[in-house]
C-alpha cells in the first residue's frame, strides 16, 4: 500500500516582530522574536510560525492569510511600562503608503488583497526609553523585556482568541 501525503498545513498563529538591534531599545520586537524562536524550537508542535523584519511592510499582509490568530510586537517610545497588550482592527492610516506601515495598516492591505477579513489581531507594544545608534538595551528596557516574554510565553502556550483578550491592557 502506498503511503498517503498529508496536506502540508499553514501553522495557526503568527507572531510578527520588527525592530532595529543597532538602535537601543527599538531591538525589543527582534529580541523577543528570537525568544519565540527558542520557544519553537523546543515545541515543534506548536502551530506558530515568526517573522522578523526591521519594520512592518505591506507584504507583511501576506503572512496573515490562513491564521487564526496574529500577534504584532515592537518597541514603543510612549506608554506605560512594561508593555501595554491591545487588540487592532483594519485602518487605512498614513503609513499605508510609505516603506513602513503600522500593524493596523497591514491588516488594511490584507482586506485590499480581497479577504473578507484579517484574522483576529493583536498588538504587544514593549516600553523603550533609549534609542540611541549604537547602544544596547537600557536597563529599563531588559526589566520590560522579561514582562513581556513573561506574557507572549502565556500567549504562545494557549493560543485562543479568548485567552489573548482576557490578557489585553
Amino acid at each position: 500500500m502506498k503511503p498517503t501525503a498529508t496536506p502540508t498545513s499553514v501553522p495557526r498563529i503568527i507572531i510578527m516582530g520588527c525592530g532595529n538591534p543597532s538602535r537601543g531599545d527599538d531591538a525589543l520586537g527582534s529580541v523577543l522574536l528570537e525568544r519565540v524562536g527558542h520557544w519553537l524550537h523546543l515545541h515543534p508542535d506548536r502551530p506558530v510560525v515568526a517573522v522578523e523584519d526591521f519594520q512592518f511592510q505591506v507584504e507583511h499582509s501576506l503572512d496573515l492569510e490562513d491564521r487564526e490568530l496574529a500577534l504584532f510586537v515592537d518597541a514603543t517610545t510612549s506608554g506605560p511600562d512594561p508593555f501595554t497588550l491591545t487588540r487592532i482592527q483594519p485602518l487605512e492610516d498614513s503609513s499605508f503608503s510609505t516603506h513602513a506601515i503600522s500593524p493596523q495598516a497591514v491588516l488594511h492591505a490584507f482586506l485590499t488583497l480581497g479577504h473578507t477579513k484579517p484574522p483576529p489581531s493583536f498588538v504587544l507594544a514593549v516600553r523603550g526609553h533609549s534609542f540611541e545608534l549604537g547602544e544596547g538595551l537600557s536597563p529599563k528596557a531588559l526589566s520590560n523585556l522579561q514582562a513581556s516574554w513573561n506574557l507572549l510565553e502565556q500567549l504562545l502556550e494557549a493560543p485562543s482568541l479568548e485567552y489573548w483578550e482576557g490578557r489585553c491592557t
